[in-house]
């Protein structure tokens, strides 16, 4: 399994990357999660467009989606013709409020249906192409969803946009990377049920037992250095931060002996 950064902005798109927007992609398979501005930029870099196989959306604000209606024209007038529609797993009313944002009216007419197929997420499992994809809601304001990937017996877990949060926690549980948001910088007046900084990313990961953290959601006006230092003083293991085109290989794991 193979992670690709293509944006780690947190909230707007910064001077050195996109808004959120992460592949994920395995024995052929691309799953592109979040798509927020400018992620569809940098998601031509790393693969052909209309070799994406899913998408999947933690949330509906601005900096998790506003490029899938980039992505909907690049799909609906590709030079070779329209290609066909892909599934598209997202919270609630998703295809209708993707539709408004371009400017499309939903009813009457297709929106994006002739695009993308828009699936409801909801807690629970379910299989996307090779990934077995666990989802929770998270600590957010809106409807939002982490997600937990498993593949080969390697484990990726995704924050998306959370305060403190129980259910990411088990989401991470023993995962190989908790991909995590960082968004604030530490102090006493965090605000609360809205993001984390460093320091609290650090914690879910020593609860969840995580083995390899990586901060991203990086605000462009909090020092992303301070809050690798604030992860650094709670964390015992591995910690990254996330950069636009950086990768991440989670290899199979070596089967058990007999």
């Amino acid at each position: 399994m193979r992670l690709t950064i293509l944006g780690c902005s947190g909230s707007f798109p910064g001077p050195e990357s996109p808004a959120s927007g992460y592949l994920l992609e395995a024995e052929g398979f691309r799953l592109v999660l979040d798509l927020g501005n400018g992620a569809l930029g940098v998601l031509q870099r790393h693969a052909d467009l209309y070799s994406i196989d899913a998408v999947a959306l933690s949330h509906l604000h601005a900096d998790h989606c506003l490029d899938m209606c980039g992505y909907w024209v690049a799909r609906r007038y590709a030079p070779g013709g329209p290609q066909p529609a892909i599934p598209c797993y997202a919270p609630d009313r998703a295809a209708e409020r993707l539709t408004l944002a371009y400017g499309l009216e939903p009813d009457p007419g297709p929106g994006m249906a002739d695009a993308f197929t828009f699936h409801t997420l909801a807690p629970g499992t379910r299989p996307i192409g090779p990934f077995q994809v666990t989802t929770a809601r998270m600590n957010h304001p809106v409807e939002t969803y982490g997600f937990r990937i498993e593949h080969g017996g390697r484990v990726l877990a995704y924050s998306a946009d959370t305060g403190l949060s129980d259910a990411l926690v088990e989401l991470a549980r023993d995962a190989d990377l908790l991909l995590c948001e960082a968004t604030f910088a530490d102090g006493p007046d965090l605000r609360p049920n809205l993001h984390l900084s460093g320091r609290q990313a650090a914690e879910h990961a020593v609860r969840a037992r995580a083995r390899h953290l990586v901060l991203t959601h990086l605000a462009p006006d909090v020092d992303k250095q301070r809050s690798y230092a604030e992860a650094g003083a709670v964390f015992g293991g591995p910690i990254s931060l996330a950069a636009s085109g950086q990768t991440f290989e989670l290899a199979p794991s070596d089967p058990l002996p007999l």
